[in-house]
């Protein structure tokens, strides 16, 4: 009888204990640049990360999971400037942050990595596409070593690298009848880097390349350029820049001219604000675009909820950088529910293992170099005044 009576108020004070909470607060960070002319586009990817994380509850299995969004840009508006050297090790040293989203340019990746790698601190990129991050032999001869100074890899990304995009580029601009290209680019880690692979690979399939031009962005115009361009009377011009590097101005500067050739760009300029600067008059059946997935509506049921949560959410349509950032986001949640401790080594170790991922790109794996497995390359058109899907192009 007395065991009974015990045993009343102790159920009693059991039920109106609260329900667990997360053990401990894990923290992730973007690192983008959100001034200056990529804000639109860095919109979007820091909206879909948080997206990531609301649909989780702000849980990644036992931990609560917060998001701060750091801005990357220096005060002289340049992605650079030595802005990340004072960010890298303010972030490694809070203990809180396991994981890093970031960066949107490849160039300021490389500031980052080395710092990251020693700690074992996740870096994952929905947007950086220099080959050289992460694949031997595709880019400087140093890469990656240099960014992998504690010997492990700790930085991965979920965008096709530009060896990709670059080597699809050329193939269609062939398929597509085009027989003599020059090609031009902003100078810029990720400009030349795709404009190097185009190049390469044109000349591997007969393509005959009339010019290889750096040009500088920050020019009040581009006469001299464009008049070797019209000297070498090419059927398409390549340019590896991006809108913000003024690939826009110079499509609009080549039509005011007269110049008549079709432009192909990188996934860099697959914004509207991209259109708005070359004027969609001037883009109608000449301007081709690559990017590495399919349009929302063509692409997984995963991927479409996205849209439509996206759109509930915000308001509007996501652009498409968004879907990296949400499935890189996801991916991370994933890799800190498996690892089950707050511990750097074991998140990214569990993240670099993760294969046959179900997200909204669709089913997609890490490779050995921490790129991802899907390597499908979109090509658009432009046709009233709207990016229109052409046709897929797998490497």
């Amino acid at each position: 009888m007395i065991r009974t009576l015990l045993a009343v108020p102790l159920l009693l004070l059991s039920c109106a204990l609260p329900p667990p909470t997360p053990r401990e607060t894990i923290k992730i960070v973007s690192l983008l640049p959100r001034t200056g002319s990529a804000k639109r586009q860095t919109d979007f990817i820091v909206n879909a990360i948080r997206l990531a994380i609301e649909d989780s509850g702000s849980r990644a299995g036992d931990f609560r999971v917060v998001f701060e969004d750091i801005d990357t840009r220096s005060a002289t508006g340049n992605w650079g400037g030595g802005r990340e050297d004072v960010l890298a090790p303010e972030i490694d040293r809070d203990p809180d942050v396991m994981a890093v989203i970031g960066t949107y340019n490849s160039g300021s990746a490389k500031i980052f990595m080395p710092v990251f790698n020693q700690s074992n601190l996740l870096m994952i990129s929905p947007a950086n596409t220099w080959p050289g991050l992460t694949k031997p032999g595709k880019g400087d001869p140093d890469e990656p070593g240099k960014y992998r100074p504690g010997g492990r890899i700790n930085y991965c990304r979920v965008v096709p690298a530009d060896d990709v995009q670059g080597l699809v580029a050329a193939e269609w601009a062939n398929k597509s009848g085009a027989k003599r290209v020059f090609v031009i680019h902003d100078r810029e880690t990720y400009g030349k880097g795709v404009a190097e692979c185009f190049r390469k690979r044109a000349k591997e399939i007969g393509l005959e390349v009339l010019g290889f031009e750096g040009f500088d962005y920050e020019a009040q115009d581009f006469k001299s350029l464009l008049a070797k361009i019209k000297s070498s009377a090419p059927d398409l011009v390549y340019c590896g820049g991006t809108t913000q590097t003024k690939a826009g101005e110079i499509t609009r500067e080549m039509r005011a001219a007269g110049l008549p050739y079709k432009f192909m760009v990188p996934d860099g300029c697959f914004e509207e604000s991209f259109i708005t600067a070359a004027g969609a008059e001037n883009l109608e059946g000449r301007l081709f675009i690559t990017f590495g997935i399919i349009p929302m509506e063509k692409v997984t049921e995963k991927g479409a909820e996205f849209v439509r949560n996206y759109k509930n959410k915000y308001g509007q349509d996501p652009e498409f950088y968004a879907v990296y950032a949400y499935d890189a986001a996801r991916v991370v949640l994933e890799a800190i529910r498996r690892a089950g401790k707050k511990d750097r080594d074991a998140i990214r170790a569990a993240c670099l293992a993760i294969r046959h991922f179900d997200g909204a790109l669709g089913t997609w794996s890490f490779d050995e170099n921490g790129d991802t497995t899907l390597r499908t390359v979109a090509v658009y058109q432009v046709r009233n005044g709207k990016f229109e899907f052409a046709e897929c192009v797998r490497d």
